[in-house]
């Protein structure tokens, strides 16, 4: 067998070992694409056909194939296995030592001649299970063996704190392109190097990666914004090992709930539910009842975008329980999704969605609208406002719909967001739709949206 026969070889053989269709493995690399910031991707039967004849796939066709091979068939998939070994390699994975880890990822973004590599880095539904096999005490004794550098103190951490509290709003006010650069710079020169320092007590130690975690996470959700989901997932991931090391029974749940979160946000359910589970299994009598109304609202939607019914519908009332008990305040990694009743009610409007109740859904999301200051929470709130249009839509109420994506299209003016940007360019294909049936507004609205998509 010659070097040019493997690839073919290889990728036949696996799609047919698999019992797989050639139209299926096109649809779910079209997804992957649209996933990792390539909607415009159209990969068809034949194309994917000609890449089992032997015809390589250009650009990152072929990282985008593994993806969609995984999905299809469940389990871990290489590039490997389907010959195309001599493509680079970018899957995440936990780290050894997650602060060197941090600090490469960060100084790769500040690098201009490396930053476009990670900014388009591959989304891997299959890294969703790592946390679940993560061993975080044989990581922290290494950390602690290298606690050796300048004394940490409690006005260390408050400097983090409130710059974290400076990110965050502008994030909200402005999208995730705001600051990014400067945010990254932060994580990497400051907040970081504290990790490496000695602590006076463990409480301190807890605390310095504690609020490193929760800048990690703001520096996820921000490259999550921009529509960058591979550098996001690594974010989220070493989010996760630092939180580890500040509260495995707290902080940690909250990161496997983000990055269940983040998936579902992508249509990839995949271990959303093993990861919302255990979130709730690992925190169970260690946090505070309002982050556990989070935790099983983010368990309702995975059980709702896996079709089971009856335990989505059992963790909304279990989450509205929670939520109406009061008692110790609300945790502060928890605080980053603002107004907690405000978010449990947006997510509850999704999981209905998920499952049909449009009308339910509506009631949800306008609560949700009540909940929030839009001058505080201006971008979540154009959203939201978006997701209502999206439910008045699918119930047949046009002119509602187009009264609402107004609205929503004028908060979302000056946000750099790729979510933004993807919302606009659905009202524009819904209006083209309005404008034949000849619905009020219509026209206005297409105009509006495609102002707004110049302007982005």
């Amino acid at each position: 067998m010659t070097a040019s026969e493997q690839p073919r070889t290889a990728l036949h053989r696996f799609i047919a070992d698999h019992g797989l269709r050639l139209d299926a493995v096109a649809r779910a690399h079209c997804q992957q694409a649209a996933i990792n910031g390539e909607p415009d991707v159209r990969t068809t039967k034949s194309t994917v056909a000609n890449w089992c004849s032997g015809r390589r796939p250009k650009g990152r066709s072929a990282r985008y194939l593994v993806q969609a091979l995984a999905q299809l068939t469940g389990q871990v998939v290489t590039l490997e296995e389907i010959g195309y070994g001599d493509q680079p390699q970018d899957a995440p994975v936990l780290a050894g030592d997650p602060i060197a880890a941090t600090t490469d990822l960060g100084r790769t973004l500040m690098d201009t001649s490396r930053r476009t590599f990670l900014q388009r880095a591959v989304y891997v539904s299959a890294a969703l299970a790592l946390p679940l096999g993560y061993d975080h005490e044989a990581v922290a004794r290494t950390l602690r063996s290298n606690e050796r550098g300048t004394r940490v103190g409690r006005a260390d951490i408050a400097a983090v704190r409130q710059t974290i509290r400076a990110f965050r709003a502008a994030d909200e006010q402005l999208g995730g392109g705001h600051g990014l650069a400067a945010a990254t710079f932060y994580l990497t020169d400051a907040a970081v190097p504290l990790l490496r320092g000695q602590f006076g007590d463990d409480t301190v130690r807890r605390d310095a990666f504690d609020a490193t975690a929760e800048l990690a996470y703001l520096l996820a959700w921000k490259h999550h914004d921009l529509g960058q989901e591979g550098a996001a997932q690594r974010y989220y991931l070493l989010g996760y090992q630092l939180a580890c090391e500040s509260d495995y029974r707290g902080h940690s749940a909250w990161m496997l709930r983000a990055l269940a979160h983040q998936a579902l946000n992508l249509k990839q359910p995949a271990h959303c539910v093993d990861l919302a589970e255990e979130s709730l299994r690992r925190s169970a009598g260690h946090i505070d009842s309002q982050t556990r109304a989070l935790l099983l609202i983010t368990t309702a939607r995975a059980y709702g975008a896996t079709r089971q019914g009856t335990k989505a519908a059992a963790a909304l009332i279990a989450a509205e329980d929670a939520l109406g008990r009061t008692g110790d305040p609300v945790a502060q990694y928890a605080l980053a999704v603002g107004p907690v009743a405000a978010t449990i009610s947006s997510h509850t409007g999704k999981t209905l969605s998920e499952l049909g109740d449009h009308s339910g859904a509506e009631r949800h999301r306008r609560a949700a609208l009540v909940g929030r200051n839009p001058e505080e929470f201006r971008r979540i709130h154009a959203l939201t406002m978006h997701e209502l249009a999206s439910t008045l839509d699918k119930q047949g109420r046009m002119d509602e719909a187009v009264a609402a994506w107004h609205e929503a299209l004028d908060l979302m003016d000056g946000i750099a967001s790729e979510r933004n940007t993807a919302s606009i360019k659905t009202v524009s294909k819904t209006m083209a739709g309005y404008r034949t049936r000849g619905v009020r507004g219509a026209g206005t609205l297409a105009e509006k949206a495609r102002d707004a998509l110049l302007a982005a």
